[in-house]
């Protein structure tokens, strides 16, 4: 979530592809076509609201036609917009056990003794599997663990906190040097 807004970034749109107005866009849903199922997004530009169309998945991104862009400089004019939606427009989530990344973002991160490690940063994904970034307060210094059920076992959004289990060969500082 944006910092002032209930706003979700659900994707960036990239380079324009081809001469008729279509551009690429790197979605964050779960289900990449799903980012034009939500109707209007918002936009970087107060005011401007876009409308995708006619899309298709080509290798990782999404190819897509926006409504009112019908040729290559149109497009190429929107690299690096990002595209919001409010949050109350995306559905609930079923599972206990799925959430939106955005809910995530500034919960306590909390050892299984109580042990406050920090506050979620982000949840960045470099190709193995989600991770979640944990800021220390104190010292500004950042922690990535794997988003695994083994090592956030417990995520309770409505009391502000996750648990986080650290993995033996960090807490024992086995770790490899650089």
């Amino acid at each position: 979530m944006t910092a002032k807004t209930n706003r979700i970034l659900l994707g960036q749109i990239g380079a324009a592809h081809g001469i008729k107005g279509e551009v690429r866009i790197a979605t964050h849903t779960q289900d990449p076509l799903a980012i034009g199922r939500y109707g209007p997004l918002d936009t970087d530009t107060p005011g401007v609201t876009i409308t995708l169309s006619k899309m298709r998945v080509q290798k990782n991104v999404v190819v897509a036609h926006i409504k009112g862009v019908t040729d290559r400089t149109a497009a190429e004019k929107l690299n690096g917009t990002n595209l919001y939606l409010d949050r109350s427009k995306l559905p609930e989530t079923d599972d206990e056990d799925d959430f939106y990344h955005a809910d995530l973002l500034g919960l306590e991160a909390r050892l299984e003794s109580g042990v406050v490690l920090g506050t979620v940063s982000a949840i960045p994904n470099f190709g193995a599997g989600d991770l979640i970034e944990i800021r220390d307060p104190q010292s500004g210094d950042t922690y990535l663990y794997p988003f695994t059920k083994a090592v956030v076992p417990h995520v309770h959004i409505a009391d502000g906190f996750l648990t986080i289990v650290v993995p033996l060969d960090v807490e024992e500082g086995d770790e490899e040097p650089n």
